[in-house]
């Protein structure tokens, strides 16, 4: 329980430096300088105006100083950060497969809000991403990384093939993406992958369902939010999809 209340803290005050990186990244401003500040008005927001979620609440989602409104966003994301943190160490494992977990998730929140919004996963991010897995996989579980290694290649080689088959359909973001999630979750990309697809699909539907076939045609969908989405399945119940695969279709 300590540790799970520790990844909730831990995950929420992460999280409001990803609200920073969701704002910033996309507009290549500094994710350092300034400091935290009110984007009315300009004051830099107190310390005491800055615990995750709590002081949203209690300023009612307004500046302190002029009164503008902060988005619920930010309390949102933080949230979410958290939440999803305490579920990666719930979800149990081993200690490089909760690190794993954890750091993943803590990247992936700003991808998807970053791709949702502005249609672009950065490379800062993807780079990143593709550090950490490295270094933590190395540090916490060497023999496990050759799988996650080859992972990575297959699951960014698959879309690096459905990119050159249909350009406007996928991006290299997606590509490199792919391949970082192979780097994290090993042979539980396999779900990611066919879950993140099926939701693609899925949203496609929805969207020629209500709006039909003409404006379905010319809506482009991010695909890096069903990534996203299809990697936190993985994480959460990514191993017994696998042993069910290998159990009932291998055997």
């Amino acid at each position: 329980m300590e540790t799970a209340t520790f990844a909730g803290v831990f995950g929420a005050m992460i999280g409001s430096f990803l609200n920073v990186v969701v704002y910033r990244l996309p507009r290549r401003e500094s994710l350092v300088r300034p400091a935290s500040h009110c984007t009315a008005c300009g004051t830099a927001i107190k310390p005491y105006d800055n615990i995750p979620v709590v002081s949203w609440l209690l300023l009612r989602g307004r500046c302190r100083n002029c009164s503008a409104p902060i988005s619920k966003r930010y309390p949102l994301v933080e949230a979410l950060a958290a939440l999803l943190c305490v579920g990666a160490v719930l979800a149990g494992g081993s200690s490089a497969t909760i690190a794993l977990n954890v750091a993943f998730i803590l990247l992936l929140v700003p991808i998807a809000l970053i791709d949702a919004e502005h249609r672009i996963i950065p490379n800062r991010l993807t780079a990143l991403g593709a550090i950490l897995a490295l270094a933590i996989g190395t540090a916490l579980d060497p023999s496990g990384e050759p799988a996650r290694l080859i992972a990575g290649a297959a699951a960014g080689g698959a879309l690096l093939i459905a990119a050159m088959a249909y350009p406007g359909g996928m991006g290299m973001g997606d590509v490199k993406l792919a391949g970082v999630m192979g780097l994290f979750l090993g042979s539980a990309v396999a779900p990611a992958m066919l879950v993140a697809l099926l939701a693609g699909v899925l949203f496609g539907a929805l969207i020629l369902g209500r709006q039909g076939a003409q404006v379905a045609r010319k809506t482009a969908v991010p695909f890096g939010p069903f990534l996203a989405f299809g990697s936190l399945v993985a994480i959460f119940v990514g191993e017994p999809l696998v042993n069910l695969y290998t159990t009932h279709f291998l055997n």
